[in-house]
């Protein structure tokens, strides 16, 4: 079984430009309604559906709201990853933390509100 999580949304093109350019994604498959892509290791995918397209069922028609959803992406080294998308001028909405239970991670948003969480687990909590 594999997850591929998908945002009904307008903001086609900033969502690729913020997945790509920021975190290195890559296109897995593009058209004119539809963007699916990939992690840097092809482990997981996210997709991104344009709201009230005719080719869609009316389940999928209802665009996000930016609320209630969040992203995990489990990284090696998040020190060296929240260097990078400082250095890229991103706002980061939760700094760089140690957590009590071992984790070190930090948050940003998507151009949909998706709270986005960078983490690197500690081993035991693996």
């Amino acid at each position: 079984m594999k997850l591929n999580a998908g945002i009904i949304t307008t903001k086609l093109a900033e969502s690729k430009a913020f997945y790509t350019d920021i975190l290195g994604f890559g296109v897995t498959f593009e058209n004119d309604f539809y963007l699916l892509l990939h992690t840097p290791g092809h482990t997981s995918e996210i997709s991104f559906l344009l709201p009230d397209h005719p080719s869609q069922q009316t389940l999928f028609h209802k665009p996000f709201q930016g609320q209630g959803m969040y992203l995990t992406i489990e990284v090696e080294d998040v020190d060296s990853i929240y260097q990078e998308i400082r250095n890229k001028g991103i706002e980061i909405k939760i700094a760089l933390r140690d957590e009590p239970w071992g984790d070190r991670h930090f948050a940003i948003e998507d151009p949909n509100g998706v709270g986005v969480d960078i983490v690197q687990y500690s081993p035991d909590n693996k």
